[in-house]
């Protein structure tokens, strides 16, 4: 298997990071000029965001949450030359269910089924950490 098969995950994750960075962006510009005033930025404080800010908002925090565990295990995987087709799928796995939790955080934003999905998301990753750490040369 080719290793830098791993980095396409998270280029994917990345690129959607900027994704929702511009949404921010944007969402930002409308909450200005929709009478937020832009001292409010200084501490998140002070006045009354709209709702679609803060979804975006809380949304784009996320991705420099678990993500972040996301690509320390890509990273080592590939350092240690351990990507193989599970782990590959399990990166894959884990980037669709980031999306899925942005559709429904930035969407809907139904409670229930956006801690359905981030459930489904962290077991995700712990299986590739686990993978990981069953392929060290030491648990064997």
């Amino acid at each position: 298997m080719i290793q830098t098969t791993i980095f396409m995950p998270i280029f994917v994750l990345v690129g959607f990071s900027y994704v929702i960075a511009a949404m921010m962006l944007k969402e930002r510009i409308h909450a200005v000029k929709g009478g937020l005033q832009p001292g409010y930025f200084l501490y998140n404080r002070g006045g009354k965001p709209p709702e679609s800010m803060l979804k975006v908002s809380h949304h784009y925090e996320n991705l420099f949450e678990l993500p972040v565990l996301f690509y320390v295990v890509c990273i080592s995987l590939y350092a240690t030359a351990h990507v193989n087709p599970l782990n590959l799928t399990l990166a894959w796995a884990f980037v669709l269910s980031r999306f899925a939790h942005a559709y429904i955080h930035i969407g809907k934003n139904r409670l229930l089924q956006r801690r359905n999905i981030f459930l489904l998301s962290s077991v995700v990753l712990l299986c590739m950490w686990v993978e990981f750490m069953l392929g060290l040369e030491f648990f064997i």
